[in-house]
Order: C-alpha cells, then sequence, then structure tokens
C-alpha cells in the first residue's frame, strides 16, 4: 500500500468506532452499532440511535470545550460498548456466586453494571496512578534537586510517555488483547474503506492501513506532547514543590489538556499539509502497538458495524430474543444486497 492511502486525510463527517470482544462497533452521527462473532460463526448486531451532546447542549459543541466532553463521554461509552459486546457473546451468563448475589442485591444493582463499575474505578485509578502520580513525583524530586523547569518538565514528560508505550507493549503480549488489537485494525481499514467512497468488502479494506489519524492512540501521543508544552509553561510561571498539590494541579488541567489536544487531532486528521502529514507520523507509529492486521472474519465484522450504523439493521433479518440482528454473512449487512432481494 502506498503511504497515500495511509496516511491521508480524512473526510470531514467523521465515522468512529472501537474494537470489543470479538467484534467492532462503528458511530455515525446518529446511531451506535455493534457487530460481534458468536461462536457459531454468526456476526449478532445490535444498533441503538445516538445524539451526541453537543446537539443537547450546543455550548458542549464549542472548540476547546468538546475535546474534554468528548473524552468523558468516549470513556463512559466504551465501558458500556465492552459491556455490551460481552453480553452478546453470552460471557455474562454465568450464574452469578452466593457473593455476587449478595452484593447486586445489597447495592440494587445487577453484578453486570457492579463489575464494569468497578473496572471503570480501577481503570481510572491506574491511570493517575501511572500517568499523574508518578511524573509529578518524578517533577517533585528533580525540582527539589534542583534542576530548572525545562529540565524536570521534559524528563516527567518523557516518563509519561515510556509508561505509556511500556503498558502498550505489555498487554500487547496477552493473547486475548492482541486478538482485540486485529478488531482494531479492521476498524480502521473498514473506516478508510468507507472514506475512499469504495465498496464495503474485506478484499477492498483489506488494501488499507491498520493506522488512521483520528485514533485514540494517536490521541493519547498528543494528550502527552501538549501536556508537557503546558506544564513547562506553567511550572516556569507557577513553580510547586509540594507533591500533593502538584497531583492535584494537573488533575485540574486534564480537562484544558484533553480539550486542546482534541482540536490538535482534529485539525491534523483534516490537513493535507506536508507539517501536517510530519507531525501525523509519531501518531500514526505508535498505533503498530495497538493494531494488527486482522482475517477476513474480522473485516466482515466491521463492515457489518459499519453498514448498520449508517443504514440501519436489515428488517428482514432474524433476531435474538433481546432484539438483535442475526447475519449468517456481511453482505446481509449491505442495504443494496437486502433491497435488491426485497424488490
Amino acid at each position: 500500500m502506498s503511504s497515500k492511502v495511509q496516511g491521508a486525510s480524512c473526510p470531514r463527517v467523521d465515522i468512529g468506532g472501537q474494537a470489543v470482544m470479538e467484534g467492532v462497533m462503528m458511530r455515525s452521527p446518529d446511531a451506535i452499532a455493534i457487530a460481534v462473532r458468536r461462536p457459531d460463526h454468526s456476526i449478532v448486531v445490535k444498533r441503538e440511535d445516538y445524539v451526541p451532546l453537543s446537539k443537547k447542549h450546543p455550548w458542549m459543541g464549542l472548540p476547546f470545550i468538546r475535546g474534554a466532553v468528548n473524552m468523558a463521554t468516549m470513556l463512559v461509552t466504551g465501558m458500556n460498548t465492552l459491556q455490551d459486546s460481552t453480553t452478546m457473546l453470552g460471557l455474562l451468563d454465568e450464574e452469578p456466586t452466593k457473593f455476587e448475589k449478595w452484593l447486586a442485591k445489597k447495592l440494587g444493582k445487577g453484578i453486570d453494571k457492579i463489575v464494569m463499575a468497578t473496572a471503570l474505578l480501577l481503570a481510572v485509578l491506574l491511570s493517575v496512578g501511572l500517568f499523574m502520580a508518578i511524573p509529578a513525583g518524578v517533577e517533585s524530586l528533580l525540582k527539589a534537586a534542583g534542576m530548572p523547569p525545562l529540565g524536570y518538565t521534559l524528563l516527567s514528560g518523557l516518563v509519561k510517555i515510556a509508561i505509556l508505550i511500556g503498558y502498550m507493549a505489555a498487554v500487547s503480549l496477552v493473547p486475548d488483547v492482541r486478538r482485540t488489537f486485529m478488531y482494531h485494525g479492521a476498524e480502521h481499514k473498514t473506516v478508510y474503506c468507507h472514506e475512499h467512497n469504495q465498496t464495503l468488502t474485506p478484499a477492498n479494506a483489506q488494501q488499507y492501513s491498520t493506522l488512521h489519524p483520528r485514533c485514540g492512540t494517536a490521541f493519547l501521543l498528543i494528550v502527552m506532547t501538549v501536556s508537557i508544552l503546558l506544564f513547562l509553561v506553567l511550572n516556569i510561571l507557577l513553580p510547586i514543590s509540594n507533591f500533593f498539590v502538584r497531583l492535584l494541579f494537573h488533575l485540574l488541567m486534564l480537562p484544558v489538556v484533553a480539550g486542546v489536544s482534541y482540536e490538535v487531532l482534529k485539525g491534523l486528521a483534516h490537513s493535507d499539509s506536508k507539517a501536517a502529514h510530519i507531525l501525523r507520523w509519531p501518531g500514526l507509529q505508535m498505533q503498530r502497538l495497538t493494531t494488527r492486521r486482522p482475517d477476513e472474519g474480522m473485516l466482515e465484522c466491521a463492515i457489518c458495524a459499519m453498514n448498520c450504523a449508517l443504514n440501519g439493521l436489515p428488517e428482514d433479518a432474524p433476531r435474538t430474543p433481546e432484539g438483535w440482528v442475526i447475519l449468517k454473512d456481511y453482505t446481509e449487512s449491505d442495504p443494496a444486497q437486502y433491497a435488491g432481494e426485497s424488490a
């Protein structure tokens, strides 16, 4: 594949997605669709209407504000999507233990909601510990040792990036995670195929790169870079020695960092300038840690999610008791295909 396809800029109407358990989620401007591959090789698809917060509250769509809103929204949506995918696969059908039943009774919620809420809390704590507490501690130690703001800010930033790369490299060694990274690659290839107005088929999608400029991995690297630059200025203007005050300061500045980073990501993704290509390159290379080349079956899942997010569910397809559509082949999600059959 040519580098032009690999680093091409994206159309203004963005279709986003996420790899899930044995499948892919795609989000169009007005809907979210999740497609998962069950052990019997059928593809189960769930679709829900989606209304961005910026439509309900226009101020949330303003530049720099929308970045922080989008980060919070995607955190919640991402966890809910993972829960939905495990439910669609039947991974939560096991009989709860007595302790789980007792806990659910006491808290008044299903055990699946408790598990996901606990996972979300642990993920947040892990993120704060790894990417804020440790770098803040490094800054405090280096500052106490007499290092100037430029030195301890840059070294703290390098620590953040090193932790991020190390974490991604470590989790990629887990077989289930590596398989999810293949679905991540399928998501990117399918998005590229749609953006280039090609018919959504596994063969067409496979020719594209697994590296996409709007990927969340690229966003994380931009967040790290923006935080280094922002805290460099703030450390010069407002030096803080106390570790806990410094950590609190980092937490309070997170929405600002997210807001600026989102605008940078959008600007780079939609620009064809040489400078944009150069600045996009590090984020694209980071995705080599979080994406893998998918097989044809994974691309079929991604295509089903894309078709159903954009065009709705096939009306005549069989459904599960929950209302999810069951597809035997990805072509059944193609509106041209089932329109032709009904004509």
